[in-house]
């Protein structure tokens, strides 16, 4: 790690201009300035989630008015990958909204892992929490990556999910790291935690034994119904803030910028990649929330000068 993690409440603070030209210093050492991985999402079952999450209209606990979906089929979710490849995604990110996954499910699951890689596209998915024998299911069907996002600081976290512990999602992690599976796990700011959670949410992950190769930062986007409907809105610059500081702490792991982008304007999208965020999700929806579609992102991207991270051979490990 390039800085001692005591020093993160230090680099989160600094003057802006410094904070930015240091983060873009790391990242030109670490990656193509120029070049975003884009990643597409798709709920392969939606809503009806045992979780309390106070930010998520999928949770039964909540007074979201959605529906409860069973699990789709393998060849439909097979079918939505294989357009977004033609659209031009590298990597594949398939969420479920459960506690944890059930037996029955699995088949269906690493069904969905191997047809995906079979198309010649990285691999993510995010079902919960995992046991061993699940961790190393999924890892032997090929999966690259698997998303458990710690979501806040350990002191805040009881404050949003008190179905499991902060200690749960670690654990799950663990368990993933120890099958062989590369992590992607971040967090979501704005949803009342103070700067300081957002730094001991960072210091948590960057003082990982392997820090996360794919950290994504969302900003919260307010869910009707949910206990977080009427947060208040955060100051972007938090969120160019998180962003650098996620990369000065973490210069090779690759840093997205994924929810709430819908809600930001391009100058700030354009600071956060600045920053060094490196990896966006492409598509108009991520699981029940708006995003930018396509078009509004190819359009950014040429006012930017950005290119999309193109996969050279075959899919080794999830970019994002």
């Amino acid at each position: 790690m390039s800085q001692p993690l005591c020093r993160a409440k230090e680099i989160y603070n600094l003057p802006l201009m410094d904070l930015l030209f240091r983060a873009q210093t790391v990242h030109r050492a670490n990656f193509d300035p120029n070049l975003v991985q884009c990643s597409k999402l798709l709920s392969i079952k939606t809503g009806g989630c045992p979780e309390d999450c106070a930010y998520c209209s999928q949770s039964a606990r909540n007074g979201a008015e959605l529906s409860a979906s069973k699990l789709m089929e393998v060849q439909r979710v097979l079918a939505e990958a294989k357009r977004a490849k033609e659209a031009g995604a590298t990597r594949y990110c398939m969420g479920a909204a459960w506690r944890s996954p059930k037996e029955r499910d699995m088949p269906a699951v690493l069904a969905m892992i191997r047809g995906v890689k079979a198309l010649g596209m990285e691999t993510c998915m995010t079902l919960g929490m995992l046991d061993m024998d699940q961790a190393l299911r999924l890892k032997d069907a090929g999966l690259d990556y698997y998303n458990h996002n710690i979501d806040t600081s350990e002191r805040y976290y009881s404050e949003i999910i008190t179905t499991r512990s902060f200690q749960d999602r670690l654990d799950t992690l663990d368990r993933v790291q120890a099958a062989g599976i590369n992590v992607c796990a971040g967090g979501i700011i704005g949803m009342g935690e103070t700067a300081e959670d957002r730094i001991s949410m960072l210091e948590t992950l960057a003082g990982m034994e392997v820090p996360p190769q794919s950290v994504p930062i969302n900003m919260l986007m307010p869910m009707a119904g949910t206990p977080l409907a009427d947060a208040p809105k955060l100051d972007p610059i938090e969120m160019v803030r998180t962003i650098a500081t996620a990369r000065i702490l973490m210069p090779k792991s690759y840093v997205r910028l994924s929810a709430g982008r819908s809600g930001m304007s391009d100058e700030l999208q354009a600071m956060c990649f600045f920053a060094g965020a490196n990896s966006i999700f492409v598509g108009d929806t991520l699981l029940t929330a708006e995003n930018p579609g396509e078009d509004k992102d190819a359009q950014l991207f040429a006012r930017l000068g950005l290119r999309a991270e193109v996969l050279t051979g075959p899919a080794e490990g999830c970019a994002a």
